[in-house]
């Protein structure tokens, strides 16, 4: 795996990747960022086409990313976060929506959970759920930068 932190407007983010996609991406300061392990290197210039993407996203330039991920978690967390992934660019939906949209409506706590343990913030936009009530509710980066983000892909704003 190779990792880099990188400064953006709503914070410090590590990412990490292996030959295949990438694994991480994570608010650095938030507690819940995994530490480099021991056989994880630094970025040599690998992780320089998703630092793109990331600039263009921030500045409002791009609603769709290519990078490859693979998230690692349970099947159902896969599930849940394949399902994120369908989340049109500035649109929400709510944590029962997305339980009724994986056929299992009584799930809801579940997919909240799964939510909150995405691996790929951003990328796997769980930024893009919210409460049943339209409340901005749960987020690892923080509500605040959950409704920065919102407010980005609505055309609000821009991060850069």
């Amino acid at each position: 795996m190779v990792y880099r932190t990188i400064h953006t407007p709503v914070g410090a983010l590590l990412l990490a990747a292996d030959a295949a996609a990438l694994r991480v991406l994570a608010f650095a300061g938030d507690g819940r960022a995994p530490k480099a392990a021991a056989d994880w290197r630094p970025d040599t210039g690998e992780l320089n086409a998703l630092v793109d993407e990331l600039k263009a996203y921030f500045a409002g330039a791009l609603q769709s990313f290519t990078t490859p991920v693979a998230p690692q978690g349970t099947p159902f967390q896969r599930a849940v976060w394949e399902q994120l992934r369908k989340i049109p660019y500035g649109e929400t939906i709510s944590y029962g929506e997305l339980a009724r949209r994986l056929g299992n409506p009584k799930a809801v706590r579940a997919v909240g959970l799964a939510n909150g343990s995405n691996p790929i913030s951003i990328l796997i936009p769980c930024h893009r759920v919210i409460g049943s009530n339209g409340s901005l509710v749960g987020y690892g980066g923080g509500l605040p930068i959950k409704q920065a983000l919102l407010a980005l892909e609505r055309g609000q704003t821009r991060l850069l």
